[in-house]
């Protein structure tokens, strides 16, 4: 089982959409995923289920452990304000530490409606990925203007769809 993260709690996010044509491609070529939402997150997630409060929380503990259960991973990121989602962070703050993430195969996806397709956001991430000891996978795909591209689920750009190839293959050596 792969876990796809839609990266951030938007409702109707675009990142959702990428997520699931990226299942629809896993699904291609016989790979199961599983999308993990954030938006399943509890709203009180911060005071009730991190630092002090770990293990204690189980609608966090239910979409972490499902997270953790995953051979791999693939991150589907929006850029906000120049980097990622601040509930990602929390929410990869609520993972144990040093071991949650050690050695996990990871995939990185930006996306964005600008021109640099969530390369800030990704770099950002990535640090926090390499301090954890997970293994990214060294294709990181950009998805700049996104809106353009993105028609009824589907990325329509060649080039985006041969980057997404070239990721999972990749992702499953």
């Amino acid at each position: 089982m792969i876990g796809i993260v839609v990266g951030t709690n938007r409702k109707e996010a675009v990142s959702e959409q990428v997520a699931a044509y990226y299942a629809a491609l896993l699904n291609e070529r016989g790979q199961t995923a599983d999308i993990i939402r954030l938006t399943e997150l509890p709203p009180d997630f911060i005071a009730t289920a991190l630092y002090e409060h770990a293990g204690k929380n189980e609608q966090f503990n239910r979409v972490r452990d499902r997270l953790l259960a995953a051979s791999r991973l693939v991150f589907v990121v929006p850029e906000y304000n120049g980097s990622f989602p601040g509930v990602l962070k929390a929410f990869l703050d609520g993972f144990p530490y040093p071991s949650g993430l050690e050695g996990k195969r990871i995939a990185l996806v930006g996306v964005s409606t600008g021109i640099q397709g969530g390369a800030l956001a990704l770099s950002h991430l990535n640090d926090i990925f390499s301090y954890l000891h997970a293994d990214v996978v060294g294709v990181r795909v950009k998805l700049m203007q996104i809106d353009r591209y993105l028609q009824e689920g589907k990325i329509t750009h060649p080039f985006y769809n041969q980057l997404l190839s070239m990721q999972i293959d990749a992702l499953l050596r």
